[in-house]
């Protein structure tokens, strides 16, 4: 099997359309139909199949597909390690964040690994943990900063980094929701709720928060990225269990710690069990090291936030 017959299967078996694999990969329609029909003879088994205008995988090209994404893994690895000892300190660094880790950890840190590799560009991609982990199960990634455990399968490696407490968020303007120091969850139950839109890790975490305390939370208004759901509670439409770091960092939120032993989520970073990481990855990964040591030492880790 050749690799351009790997990478051609993958790219359909990817958009379910020829035309749209063969512009993927830069070739032409009956190019690309060639390098299909030669691995399918090679192999002796249809890979593809059209039903009713898509294009559909076989049992012999799902049985194939978790082996080209691992070959052409390989394959690419062991290109960008070459390219790497080439080019010395050229590379290219593929990393996926959620949305609130790229408010206060990604840029500074950033900023020094760019320092020290100056000829490394770097993707950011922002998502939640889920499409996160998927894309870089698919190889579409190289490390993805994941929350909780979202990535702990798939093929992927999940090393814990950080800690983060949740509190309630309320308007500043409302009367609090307690005159205590803490709060309890079951105290929120007559609460409505502000939700954190459908994939976002903050909302599961804040239905199963309150469910292993005995109720599921009322929903006042459903939807929103993190910064939304902070500003629908500013409004006074609900409340909402938010990172103490960045309710701490809105005046118009009341932060109320949770009662003990409280609620919170860990900061991971993932990346592909099979697939040895790039020069250009690795080299990230020491100075994620580093920085979280130093934040550590010189006391500056947010409000919140603990090493693991």
């Amino acid at each position: 099997m050749r690799p351009q017959q790997l990478q051609a299967f993958l790219a359909v078996a990817q958009t379910r359309h020829f035309t749209q694999a063969a512009d993927q990969l830069g070739v032409t329609q009956p190019s690309l139909s060639k390098q299909i029909q030669a691995l399918e003879a090679e192999l002796g088994a249809p890979l593809l199949t059209r039903s009713r205008g898509r294009i559909e995988l076989t049992d012999a090209g799902q049985t194939l597909l978790p082996h080209a994404r691992r070959i052409t893994a390989a394959i690419g690895a062991a290109r960008t390690d070459i390219d790497d000892v080439l080019a010395v300190r050229a590379g290219h660094l593929r990393l996926g964040a959620t949305p609130s880790l790229c408010s206060w950890l990604i840029a500074p840190l950033l900023t020094r690994y760019l320092e020290a590799h100056p000829g490394v560009t770097v993707t950011l991609t922002e998502d939640g943990s889920g499409p996160l982990s998927e894309r870089l199960a698919a190889g579409d990634l190289d490390l993805a900063f994941t929350i909780g455990d979202a990535a702990g399968d798939g093929g992927l490696s999940v090393r814990p980094l950080l800690s983060e407490a949740l509190v309630v968020a309320s308007a500043a303007h409302l009367p609090p929701l307690t005159r205590q120091a803490f709060i309890g969850l079951p105290q929120l139950r007559e609460q409505a709720f502000v939700l954190p839109a459908h994939g976002y890790d903050l909302r599961d975490l804040t239905i199963t928060t309150c469910e292993r305390s005995g109720f599921t939370p009322r929903t006042g208004v459903d939807g929103g990225a993190t910064d939304a759901v902070a500003s629908l509670v500013e409004a006074g439409l609900g409340i909402a269990l938010l990172p103490a770091m960045i309710a701490a960092g809105r005046p118009g939120l009341r932060s109320t710690p949770l009662a003990p032993p409280g609620a919170s989520r860990i900061i991971a970073l993932a990346s592909r069990r099979e697939a040895p990481l790039t020069k250009a990855a690795g080299a990230f990964a020491s100075c994620l090291e580093a920085h979280l040591t130093d934040l550590h030492a010189w006391g500056r880790l947010p409000e919140g936030m603990r090493s693991v």
